[in-house]
């Protein structure tokens, strides 16, 4: 084994270390959950229920895995209690409202989310002297977007048309002004804001999302309605983003000064595909299934197309993504579809951690 690859540094790092992880019911806070986990980490969850039996965090009995405490993130007294009584080296903050058409129906609700609960874990932050580590993640959406051809880079104008996208940038100018304010002279502390975006893979059941709601066309044998067949985007594995959380982490502890601040995970121009392509490719691995364009009038803004430039997390990090939009598509098919004939869910994400981190190993 090569000392220095990723899979080395995530095992060496984090196992016997005690890990916060806001957003452990979530799609991505639950695979992140479970890979730590796997790696030998002392985890706590702090989260919402998840909203349907049928979630990852559900199916793979996470609860049962992990230390979880319910808890929302706007409700700063028992935030600060997981933290002061856990005690955490590491923290990843994944807690959000992360749906853009959700934010048109709950505005308040998102702002309250994305920007006073990721105030209150930075206020939990400054006043917590254990932490060494804050993985801080907001998203792609962070962007001010002005349909561009070429990828955002972390310096890039901060902004949004809609109020996720305007709370994704609230949050990240919050948390610079933490740096500034409290952070960038704190001995030991390291923490960097992450973005990504347009992230599949098994066990997302969430509503308006348009893996999910392929799946649950193919699954009832109804045709999947494409609203946006023709939106861009660069699709990505969940384990892609996490493992450069995972990376970035390890390297913050370590060296804080070196790898705080901003950066990008994202895939490469191969990955960048509609719509219709991905759904395609779906119905393709299914083995069946039929698709229908039915193109809303008067809908919400919904960007075109919006990516990253990743050339920081390549270079400062030596992070890079290891699955292209291919095989991407068809580790999350594979998933769902083997859920639904009957497997289990927890061995089936273990599995794919397991053969992601062996490719981390070349």
């Amino acid at each position: 084994m090569v000392t220095d690859s990723p899979a080395h540094i995530y095992k060496k790092v984090f196992n016997g270390k005690r890990v916060l992880v806001t957003g452990d019911t979530g799609f991505k806070g639950s695979w992140l959950s479970l890979w730590l986990h796997e790696l030998g980490a002392d985890v706590v969850g702090y989260a919402l229920p998840p909203e349907r039996d049928e979630d990852h965090f559900n199916l793979i009995g996470l609860d049962e895995t992990i230390h979880h405490v319910q808890g929302d993130i706007r409700d700063f007294s028992s935030l600060n209690k997981v933290f002061q009584d856990f005690q955490p080296q590491f923290l990843f903050h994944l807690a959000a409202q992360s749906l853009v058409k959700h934010s048109y129906q709950e505005p308040k609700l998102t702002i309250d989310t994305n920007v006073g609960g990721s105030l209150n874990i930075l206020e939990a932050v400054r006043l917590l002297p254990s932490l060494r580590s804050v993985i801080y993640v907001t998203s792609d959406k962070c962007y001010k977007n002005k349909e561009w051809m070429w990828g955002y880079r972390e310096n890039d104008e901060l902004g949004g048309h809609d109020l996720y996208s305007a709370s994704k940038a609230s949050a990240e100018i919050i948390f610079t002004a933490y740096m500034n304010s409290f952070f960038n002279n704190r001995e030991g502390f390291g923490a960097a804001s992450v973005r990504a975006g347009n992230v599949i893979g098994g066990g997302d059941w969430s509503s308006d999302r348009i893996v999910p709601d392929s799946i649950k066309a193919l699954r009832s044998g109804h045709p999947i309605v494409l609203r946006n067949p023709n939106a861009t985007r660069p699709w990505q594995h969940v384990l892609e983003p996490l493992s450069g959380y995972l990376l970035l982490a390890a390297k913050l502890f370590h060296s804080p000064v070196e790898f705080s601040g901003a950066m990008n995970f994202g895939p490469r121009n191969e990955s960048f595909h509609t719509v219709q392509n991905l759904v395609e490719r779906i119905v393709a691995f299914w083995g069946k299934g039929e698709v229908q364009v039915n193109i809303e009038a008067n809908a919400p803004h919904e960007s075109t197309l919006l990516h990253l430039n990743c050339d920081k997390a390549e270079q400062v990090l030596g992070w890079h993504p290891r699955w292209d939009f291919s095989r991407a598509v068809d580790k999350t098919t594979h998933w769902y579809k083997e859920v639904v004939s009957g497997k289990q869910a927890l061995q089936i994400s273990k599995q794919q951690i397991k053969e992601y981190m062996g490719e981390l190993n070349d």
